[in-house]
């Protein structure tokens, strides 16, 4: 953590259950089969004709979803028109998401090495970020304050950028997950806790909630380590391990997550202390074709049933409190000032 972020201290959150705050964040993306290499050509936003179908089941719970939208959902009127309108009528919140492949300047050779933010020369990274959140200023009238990098690519220079242009939240630390094997960040080091860094240590990093569920998730770090080397793969260990109960890594997304083990992972973690959920997946799943997770109508219907029941679970069973990251901090920093 040290190498990533500076100044870095612990959020202190209320101790009763009931505290309990929920966001969504959605990344808000264009098209692209994902297991083709990355291009340049691939800015269709076609999608975000359904993104109504996320906030229609937000706003009975009176969840205002973080939308952080990249250039090409920024800079293309079918992108950003129903966004724009929400915002400016406070009934969502719009944050910078930056796929780097499709987002000027175009400086850098594609590849996926350069599809993570972090490996980008510090300058390039700087005037990518600036030329999003122009694009945003722009055709959505809003100030974006939140920022996630796309395939979760940050890195020590793009938080410095972030702190120079006003950012106010990140959230791309996706807890348990390594990514150095694509040439991208290791984030097994944390966890999904929120914490203060930068110069004044007053951004705020809300982490993806990602982590170990099973009577043996105390040590899921190192045997999921174990499990998928590739011999641990090809005998299907991680899989045996999560049907066996011992240890599967979940994350707080209906993508390629049940419901139920949504609930587990929920309870597991507020259990141990964590007060700030984030729900999260991505806007092309709206639409059946874009992504791995709802390639069919049927897999349509029970995404947006299982974030529907998630919802019911978290403002029933918890007791929960709608929020947003942004909202989060504006409270912490209340807070703060108030036993100051």
């Amino acid at each position: 953590m040290s190498r990533l972020f500076t100044n870095v201290r612990p959020v202190s959150v209320p101790a009763e259950p009931s505290s309990a705050r929920l966001s969504i964040v959605v990344d808000t993306e264009e098209e692209f089969d994902w297991n083709a290499p990355f291009s340049r050509a691939n800015t269709g936003v076609s999608a975000m004709r359904h993104i109504a179908r996320a906030q229609s089941l937000a706003e009975p719970y009176r969840v205002r979803p973080t939308y952080v939208i990249d250039y090409p959902v920024a800079t293309q009127r079918l992108g950003y028109e129903q966004l724009r309108d929400w915002a400016l009528n406070g009934r969502c919140t719009v944050g910078a998401h930056l796929h780097p492949w499709v987002t000027p300047p175009f400086e850098e050779a594609v590849s996926s090495a350069n599809s993570f933010t972090c490996n980008l020369p510090p300058a390039l990274q700087h005037a990518k970020i600036r030329e999003l959140t122009t694009a945003i200023e722009l055709n959505l009238g809003v100030k974006p304050r939140t920022f996630k990098a796309g395939r979760y690519g940050i890195g020590a220079e793009t938080l410095d950028a972030l702190g120079s242009l006003d950012y106010d939240v990140d959230v791309s630390v996706n807890p348990c997950m390594n990514f150095r094997a694509m040439m991208g960040p290791d984030f097994t080091a944390f966890d999904s806790r929120p914490f203060w860094f930068g110069r004044d240590s007053t951004m705020l990093e809300v982490p993806c909630t990602h982590g170990y569920i099973g009577w043996a998730r105390a040590a899921g770090a190192p045997l999921r380590r174990i499990a998928e080397v590739p011999v641990g793969e090809m005998l299907r260990l991680p899989g045996i391990l999560a049907r066996s109960g011992a240890v599967n890594r979940v994350m707080l997304s209906p993508e390629g997550n049940s419901l139920a083990e949504m609930v587990t992972l929920t309870r597991t973690l507020l259990a141990g202390g964590l007060r700030l959920f984030s729900l999260t997946f991505h806007s092309p799943s709206l639409e059946p074709g874009h992504t791995p997770y709802v390639r069919s109508q049927g897999d349509l219907d029970d995404f947006l049933r299982r974030i529907h029941q998630y919802l019911e679970f978290f403002f029933g069973e918890v007791n929960g409190i709608p929020s947003t990251p942004e909202d989060f901090r504006r409270e912490l920093l209340g807070t703060e000032r108030s036993h100051s």
